[in-house]
This record gives C-alpha cells, sequence and structure tokens, in this order.
C-alpha cells in the first residue's frame, strides 16, 4: 500500500465522510494462543491471552472498543524489541500502553497491547547539573518529579492525569497539562529518545542540527539503518518545505497529525521532538531522556471570576504578558458538581461568576508569588476575584485535575463523552470560538461542561452524545465542531491526539498535499502499518468499534435500584470512562481508592479493570452471564472499601456492583461458607451473647478453632475475635439512668459495639449524656444488613432493613437524631438503605437522620470538647465513612479540643470479612502496608491512635500490636472526675 494514497484526494472543508473508503486496518486472523506461543519462543514471558485480561486492555479513556489479542508485560527493552519482531512476521499490529489514560482512542490493539507500565517505570539517572533524567518508557510523570525534587528540579508538562500517566504516553501523545503555558509541551521537553521503528530500525532520535548532512543523510558515521529512516524523512521534508513552513507549529496547541515543523532545518531537525505526538505509530520507544525545569520555589492561585467562559477567555491576552504558570479555564457548573456530590465544604470559597480563570503565579517567596497574582489581579478585567494558598489551592487543583471525570455528567446528569474533548484555537480567538461551540451544541442539542488550558487556547469539553439512542449525532457534531476551529485557525487535539476518535477529520484541517506527507512519513518509519494502525494515517472511522451502543441495558431482577442511572446496571458500570484515578497512590492526600491495586499494581485489582470487565457483560462477547469465571476473578480482591464512590471522579460505587455479581450469581444457590459464617456474622453473635464464655473457651482449643476456620472459610492465619463478656444492649438496659431528662438521642446498636467492642458503647453514652442527652436504643436488636450487603446477599438484607425501618419508625416520627458508632453500619444506613428499598419513605429518611457521633456534637448548641491539647497521634478514617459522609466533623473537633492528629488515608485492609476470608490474607496485609501500619510505626509506641471501625482496631491488633480507639472513648476519658469511663 503507498501510505501518501491516505488523502483519498480529500480537499480542506470536503465532508469527512468522504475518507471512510480510504480506511485500512492492519490485521492478522493469528489465535491469541499462537500468537502467546510465537511471544515466548522468543523470551517473552509475559503474556496474557485470558478473556477477563483481554475485557481489561479492551479501553483506555476512550469512547472505543477494541479487544486485544495478546497482553504483554515487557519486563525489559529487549523483549519490547521480540514483541516488535514476532509482529513483524506474523503481521500482527501492536501497540503501546502506559497508564491507559489516552482519552482519543489512541491505545488500542486487534493484535499486541504492551503494557510498558507494569515492569518498565523506573528513573534510570538524574543529572541534576544539566537538568535530565533518563527514565524507562513506563515511568510516571509523578515518579520522574520525586526523583527530580531533591534536586529543587521537576518535570515541567503536567497533564491532569500527571499522577498515574507515564512518560511513554506523554511523548505519544504530546502531553501538556495546565503548566505547559510555562514549561512546554512534553515534545519541548525531550532531549533523546531510545526507539524502534515499524521496520525494526533501532536508534537514538534527537536533535540533528541545521545542516544533517548531505541529502539528510544523518548524523556524519551514522549506521545504515538509521540512515534509512533520517535520509528519506529530511528529504521528505526539505522537498515540502513551503508546506512545512505554512501549515505546521502555527501555534502551540496544534497537536493533531504529525508536527512537522520540528524538521525544518531552522528548527534544527530534532527527531525526537518529532516523535513526540505520533502516537506509537512510528516508533516504540524504550528508553528516553527528558529535560527537567527549575521548581517554583512558591506559588500563589488567582481565582478570576467572569459573567461566563467566553469573557473569561477574552480576559486571557491581557493576562499572558504577567507570564503565569498556569492560566486555566473552568465553567462554575462543574464546581457545582463537586458541591452536590461532596458537599459544600468540599470547595473553597470562590468569587462569584459563571466562569473562572484560575491563574497560578510564581516567585522566590510566598510573598513575591502573592504580589505577582495581585499586580495579574489588577489587569484581569473580572466581576470578583480571590487569592489563595496552601491547602485551599491544592483543593482547587484537584477540582480543575478531576475535571474530566466530573465532566462525565452533564448538567441534567446524562452521561457526558469525549471526542471533542481537546479542540484549540490560537489565544486571541478563544472567545469567538467559545461562543460559536456553545451555539453548535445547542444546534445538535448536546451539552457539557467547559474548562481547558485557556492560556493556550486549549478547550475541553466532554459533550453529552446520545451513544445509545442516537450514536450518529457524534458524528454529525464532530464534523460541524471540526469545521468550526479549521475556521478559527484551530486543531482539533491540543494535548490528547487524534487517536480513532480525530485521525478521520484531519484533512478538514490540513491540505492534500499535508495529509499525503504524512502517509509518506509512515511509510519510512512503518512501511507495513502494524503499529497502531487505524491512527493519525489510515484513519478509522470515528463512530466504528464505539463501547456503548454494543452494550445491552441490564435493568431486569436487579438488587440495587441505581436511580441515578436509570435503573440500569449497564449504565452503571459505564459510569467509568478510563481516567484512571484508581491506579494512583492518592492516600498522602486522605485518599482511599483503590487499596487492591495499589497492593498488587495488576490493572485486574484496579476499580477500572473490574469496570471494564464488567461492562463486558453487557457487551455479551467475552463475558457472557453473571456466573462467569471473568466476574468472579475481577471482583475477588475488591475491598468494598467505597473508596471510589467517592474517590473516582465520575462516581463509580465498585462496593455496589461487587455485591450485586455475588447476588445474581448465587441467588438461590449454594454460597460459599464464608457468606454464611461472616455473612450471617450477627446471628452467630446473638447465639453467642446467651453463653459467650463457652463461646470463647471453644474457640481457644486449636483444634475448634481451626476446624471453625477450615469450615467457615476463614483464613488460618487470622486469630478468631472474643466475644464479650456482657454485650452493650445487656449493659444499657440494666444500668443505672442518670436524673433529669435532655434532648432525645437514639444510639444505633450495630453487632460489633454490642457483640464484641461494648466498651464503645459505653464511652459514647457517657458522652452524650454529659453534653445533655438523654440516650435511647432501640427496644429490640436490629441490623443494617452490612454483613448480608457485602456477600451479595441482598434478599437477607431487605428482611434486615425493614425490621431496623419498624423499630426506628417511632425516633423517625419524632425527629430524633440516630447516632452510629461503626461507621460501615452508618454508611449502610445512610446509603444502602435507599438502594435497597427504593419505594421506602423510611429509608429516604433514615439516611438524613443518620450522623456520627462528631457531627452531633459539633452541632450541639454549647457544647465543648474536653481538653485534648495533650494528645498525640494519627486516625485512620474509616472507608465507607470517607465515601458517605467525609471525616471532616472529626477533624474540626479534634483540632477545637487541641488534639493534634494526623489523619491516614488510604483502607486499613481487613475491610470487614475481606481480610478474614481465606485468599485474601496476604493482599489484606499489604493493603495495610500501604499507608496505615507506617504511619502508625512512624508515630511510635506512645502515639494516640484512632480508629473508630472495628475492623481497622482489628487489624492494627492483629497486624501492629498497636491498640486503637474509638473517638468516644477518647473523649470519654477526659471528661473528668464525674466520667467513670477509663481507657
Amino acid at each position: 500500500m503507498d501510505w501518501a494514497d491516505a488523502a483519498c484526494g480529500i480537499r480542506r472543508h470536503q465532508p469527512v465522510g468522504a475518507t471512510l473508503a480510504c480506511v485500512v486496518t492492519a490485521s492478522a486472523d493469528v489465535p491469541p494462543a499462537e500468537l502467546a506461543a510465537a511471544l515466548r519462543r522468543v523470551g517473552v514471558a509475559g503474556t496474557d491471552t485470558a478473556s477477563r485480561r483481554r475485557a481489561e486492555y479492551s479501553s483506555d479513556a476512550s469512547n472505543y472498543r477494541v479487544v486485544p489479542a495478546v497482553v504483554v508485560f515487557p519486563r525489559h527493552a529487549d523483549e519490547i524489541v521480540a514483541s516488535l519482531e514476532v509482529c513483524r512476521e506474523l503481521g500482527v499490529p501492536i501497540v503501546p500502553r502506559g497508564g491507559g489514560t489516552s482519552i482519543a482512542g489512541n491505545s488500542l490493539s486487534t493484535g499486541v497491547v504492551l503494557d510498558l507500565s507494569r515492569h518498565l517505570n523506573r528513573v534510570v539517572s538524574i543529572d541534576a547539573e544539566e537538568r535530565a533524567a533518563v527514565v524507562e518508557p513506563g515511568t510516571v510523570l509523578d515518579s520522574i518529579t520525586a526523583a527530580a525534587a531533591p534536586h529543587g528540579l521537576r518535570f515541567g508538562p503536567d497533564p491532569s492525569t500527571h499522577s498515574r500517566a507515564t512518560i511513554g504516553g506523554a511523548i505519544g501523545n504530546n502531553a501538556c497539562g495546565s503548566r505547559a503555558l510555562r514549561y512546554g509541551r512534553t515534545a519541548d521537553n525531550v532531549v533523546a529518545l531510545d526507539v524502534i521503528t515499524g521496520s525494526g530500525t533501532r536508534f537514538t532520535a534527537r536533535r540533528l542540527g541545521r545542516d544533517p548532512g548531505p541529502a539528510g543523510a544523518g548524523t556524519p558515521g551514522a549506521p545504515d539503518p538509521e540512515a534509512g529512516v533520517l535520509a528519506p524523512l529530511t528529504a521528505l521534508v526539505n522537498g515540502h518545505l513551503a508546506t512545512v513552513r505554512t501549515e505546521f507549529g502555527r501555534f502551540t496547541r496544534q497537536v493533531s497529525g504529525y508536527s512537522l515543523e520540528h524538521l525544518l532545518p531552522e528548527n534544527g531537525t530534532d527527531v525526537a521532538k518529532f516523535l513526540a505526538g505520533t502516537e506509537g505509530t512510528l516508533a516504540l520507544t524504550l528508553r528516553a531522556t527528558v529535560r527537567l525545569v527549575a521548581a517554583p520555589k512558591a506559588t500563589t492561585l488567582a481565582v478570576l471570576g467572569y459573567a461566563d467562559m467566553a469573557a473569561a477567555a477574552e480576559a486571557v491576552p491581557a493576562l499572558l504578558p504577567h507570564l503565569p504558570v498556569a492560566l486555566e479555564g473552568l465553567d462554575s457548573r462543574l464546581v457545582d458538581v463537586v458541591r452536590t456530590r461532596r458537599g459544600s465544604a468540599a470547595v473553597p470559597d470562590l468569587p462569584r461568576g459563571g466562569g473562572w480563570l484560575f491563574v497560578e503565579t510564581a516567585g522566590d517567596t510566598p510573598a513575591a508569588a502573592r504580589d505577582a497574582a495581585a499586580k495579574l489581579v489588577a489587569d484581569a478585567a473580572c466581576l470578583d476575584s480571590a487569592i489563595i494558598t496552601g491547602g485551599q489551592a491544592a483543593a482547587l487543583w484537584r477540582i480543575r485535575e478531576d475535571g474530566a471525570g466530573l465532566g462525565s455528567r452533564t448538567p441534567d446528569g446524562s452521561p457526558a463523552w469525549p471526542g471533542w474533548e481537546d479542540s484549540a484555537v490560537p489565544p486571541d480567538k478563544l472567545p469567538g470560538y467559545l461562543r460559536e461551540l456553545v451555539a453548535l451544541m445547542a444546534r445538535h442539542h448536546v451539552d457539557g461542561l467547559m474548562y481547558g488550558h485557556f492560556g493556550d487556547g486549549c478547550v475541553h469539553v466532554r459533550i453529552g452524545f446520545p451513544l445509545r439512542d442516537r450514536p450518529a449525532v457524534l458524528r454529525e457534531f464532530m464534523e460541524d465542531a471540526a469545521r468550526l476551529a479549521a475556521g478559527y485557525g484551530g486543531s482539533a487535539s491540543g494535548e490528547h491526539g487524534d487517536g480513532r476518535a480525530r485521525g478521520e477529520l484531519l484533512p478538514v484541517m490540513y491540505s492534500a498535499e499535508a495529509i499525503g506527507l504524512f502517509g509518506a512519513v509512515k511509510r519510512i518509519f512503518d512501511p507495513a502499518g502494524l503499529l497502531n494502525p487505524g491512527v493519525i494515517v489510515a484513519p478509522a472511522p470515528l463512530d466504528a468499534d464505539l463501547r456503548v451502543p454494543a452494550a445491552r441495558s441490564l435493568r431486569r431482577g436487579l438488587g440495587f435500584a441505581y436511580p441515578d442511572d436509570r435503573g440500569d446496571f449497564a449504565a452503571a458500570v459505564h459510569r467509568c470512562v478510563g481516567v484512571g484515578k484508581c491506579r494512583a497512590d492518592t492516600t498522602a492526600s486522605g485518599g482511599v481508592m483503590c487499596p487492591s491495586f495499589l497492593a498488587t499494581r495488576d490493572e485486574k485489582d484496579s476499580t477500572r479493570g473490574r469496570a471494564r470487565v464488567l461492562q463486558e457483560l453487557a457487551n455479551g462477547s467475552l463475558v457472557h452471564d453473571w456466573r462467569a469465571p471473568e466476574i468472579s476473578e475481577a471482583l475477588d480482591l475488591c475491598l468494598s472499601c467505597k473508596g471510589c464512590s467517592s474517590d473516582c471522579p465520575v462516581g463509580v460505587d465498585m462496593a455496589t456492583y461487587k455485591a450485586e455479581a455475588l447476588y445474581q450469581r448465587y441467588r438461590r444457590r449454594l454460597r460459599p461458607a464464608a457468606h454464611y459464617s461472616l455473612g450471617w456474622l450477627p446471628r452467630w453473635a446473638a447465639l453467642a451473647a446467651r453463653a459467650p464464655w463457652l463461646a470463647n473457651g471453644s474457640l481457644r482449643v486449636p483444634p475448634v478453632a481451626t476446624a471453625a476456620k477450615r469450615l467457615g472459610g476463614i483464613d488460618e492465619r487470622r486469630p478468631l475475635p472474643a466475644f464479650a463478656r456482657q454485650t452493650f444492649r445487656r449493659w444499657f438496659t440494666g444500668r443505672s439512668r442518670p436524673a433529669g431528662r435532655g434532648k432525645p438521642v437514639l444510639v444505633w446498636v450495630d453487632t460489633f459495639t454490642n457483640a464484641f467492642t461494648p466498651e464503645v458503647g459505653r464511652a459514647a453514652v457517657t458522652v452524650l449524656e454529659a453534653a445533655g442527652y438523654e440516650v435511647r436504643i432501640t427496644p429490640r436488636q436490629v441490623c443494617c444488613g452490612l454483613t448480608w450487603i457485602s456477600t451479595g446477599q441482598l434478599d437477607g438484607a431487605r428482611r434486615q432493613l425493614r425490621r431496623t425501618l419498624r423499630a426506628l419508625g417511632p425516633a423517625l416520627d419524632e425527629g430524633i437524631p440516630i447516632v452510629g458508632l461503626e461507621p460501615s453500619c452508618t454508611a449502610a444506613l445512610r446509603a444502602d438503605a435507599a438502594e435497597l428499598l427504593p419505594r421506602s419513605k423510611g429509608a429516604k429518611r433514615l439516611g438524613t437522620a443518620v450522623t456520627t457521633l462528631a457531627e452531633l456534637l459539633r452541632a450541639t448548641d454549647g457544647w465543648t470538647p474536653p481538653d485534648l491539647s495533650d494528645v498525640r497521634g494519627v486516625a485512620q478514617p474509616h472507608c465507607h465513612q470517607h465515601a458517605t459522609g467525609g471525616w471532616d466533623a472529626d477533624a474540626a473537633l479534634l483540632a477545637a479540643a487541641g488534639a493534634q492528629v494526623s489523619p491516614v488515608g488510604g483502607c486499613c485492609g481487613l475491610a470487614g470479612n475481606f481480610g478474614v476470608e481465606r485468599g485474601h490474607y496476604d493482599v489484606s496485609a499489604a493493603v495495610a502496608e500501604t499507608a496505615l501500619l507506617p504511619a502508625v510505626r512512624a508515630a511510635g509506641r506512645d502515639a494516640t491512635v484512632l480508629a473508630d471501625g472495628f475492623s481497622c482496631r482489628t487489624q492494627l491488633d492483629q497486624l501492629a500490636d498497636v491498640k486503637g480507639i474509638h473517638l468516644a472513648e477518647l473523649l470519654a476519658s477526659r471528661l473528668g472526675p464525674a466520667s467513670s469511663y477509663r481507657l
């Protein structure tokens, strides 16, 4: 095939549908097992053809679904080379993948997908003097910055996915990010690349200089294979100088197509820079040398309010002379999403306006950075402004970085999708472009929330394309939008690359001669068309292989209601759009998601990997039904921590999906032993409470304990907790009541407090009565159904909850607050009850009536906490509390009491029944080592360790021999001589 024929006679502004006739996608009918065997024969051991694994890699962060034949995990560069050689011999497509966060379908293949993030993720060296780093292609961008930080350096480009995106992917897409305004694109920060082309030529791509040699023969003395690439490449550019000089490099965010301007002699014929943005279609990166920049000593964030996004864009030209580090636009409606999902406290106070500019300034001192921000505000012509530093600035930047996920729903709650999420125009043309883009969306009856790198003219917006019902709208809009951007001298892509989403639109932006140049370059590097076929050259149709239209609805017989997804499990799991935040370690900032991935570093154990497998259930081709082994394998190590339900920008709730999957798999069938032993724990606890001495004595006999564990599906390394000699309920009903009556409050008596740690309940009663409350409990023991939910026994959970609602009815009718002491049970009452009983008004009322101890005390008029000024330590906020209410009230209470307690992110790892079940112990312990146990060890033996969750305290006791205490216990112990409670 002549790759220069990819133009197919298309002229600028011609309907893009005319390109479809020339689509060519390289493929070979090689069975996956045969391909994997060929790879293993040449020493590539890390191959996987399992349908579950192929499902996990069937999509990136785009709209597309392309199932690979084999997923390969290379351990060193030679395995990349060997994999390519096998693909060349067999005629199989191959594509590299890093963090899998490509939004345009840039890292999909019907053949081999190389996951470079698993093993090839090292920072090889840092040269502080030269300000350069040598890195492997799977190295996460934040890892490069962390390695450079001791030298006062960082890697400049910071796309919003910098916590999980890899340098190989950044090079592939020419990633930019917010601070590219100051530090440049990835292409501007690439020094040299060790690459291998599609034809098998390995060489170091670098700057060749203004005169690379006669007829572009490469550097003097270059080996013949290298010259075989560089000579025709430079000759091609030299033969089309006018086209390259006039059509390429017109503004910084012109990322669509191949950036041929870097090959101009006046630009030094820089082959490394040219390869940035070629999306793995020309060569595979084996190692990279990248430039480092000086990290600012101090920064300040100026937030500027405007009437709307177009008005904000109009202010940009006046702000650029201030040389800000970043200049970002943000639709106010995007922030409304955060307030709705996470509460008002999650968003710092912002200036009034319908759209904002976030402008970061830098200085040698905080005062200098703030002064620079003040000067910038003076030229901003804004409605209102605020200068923000410290934690509040960090919180706002996190919102901005979560934009891709937060924008995955339109203002009316419909799904929003990428496609036209990355257009760019020269910054001075941005206001007009934004106004016309909004009008274009209105004409097509779609909507979306805008944000982006306004200082560079780049606009991000996910749009509510009706992919399931009317997928044709995607093509209609994209064609019109491409013409609109081209009319402003813009680019369909400003940093995400063209991928499958926009390659077909290139003839709208470039002349036929330029399109022909793309084909000719492809022929030089990859004549067989095996490297990422269907991208840029001979592009796949932008509406081919769409994931959502191929998915069937899953509505019948569900256990949960899924009200935010219109009762459709398929819509719920398709919330995952692949942004991959679940692969990032956010524990340092209090995040929880995803503990299992942090322990195993396997895509299978990420929230995204699990979602992809469940999406295949909706597709029906790889995963056929609820009982498929792929689903069990994908969900096995999910801790049901609910961290993703709050940390995932799109609100994936894998704990609910796992419970649903277990419900569907085992409904009316024999279940695993742990579902009976641990799922029915409240029943066994009630039975043991009749003779706790007998239960404890029996379980202390080794043969009995061993048998109980074996029969109950419990890991033999887990000690069995002892039952309390007196339950909390028995203590409460038998105690002497204090004189006088206060405001009534009902303490929810959960199984764990009642049967195992009644001292927590006694402490809570002490604190509440000291605060002036009259404490009540339900007349009989009832259950929130938590253990039934986590084991997928949803019919049983509903029965438990109906009994609970009957018992709590009088308190709900009287408006009495209900205080939960065990966070997981509190979360079940707050969130799961309404999902399981969607028609119950009582369940909805219950969700708002339940409160934590800290929340109630903080809201109690006249209550002041006891003095805790001598308390130093750490706290483990429970994952379920983090997900359904947050720990802000606890933090505020402790701070008001004078305590210095640092919260620890992540999960404890025990997670209810998870860490107790056979086969989960090692992962449970590894999760604890992610954040909790290192923080406890660092705090010292004398530190106070707060942990409200029974699981958290049990894990601390069993793995670290540390006694964790409940907030109620800490407060009760400091109430003075009148209190009988002692730790």
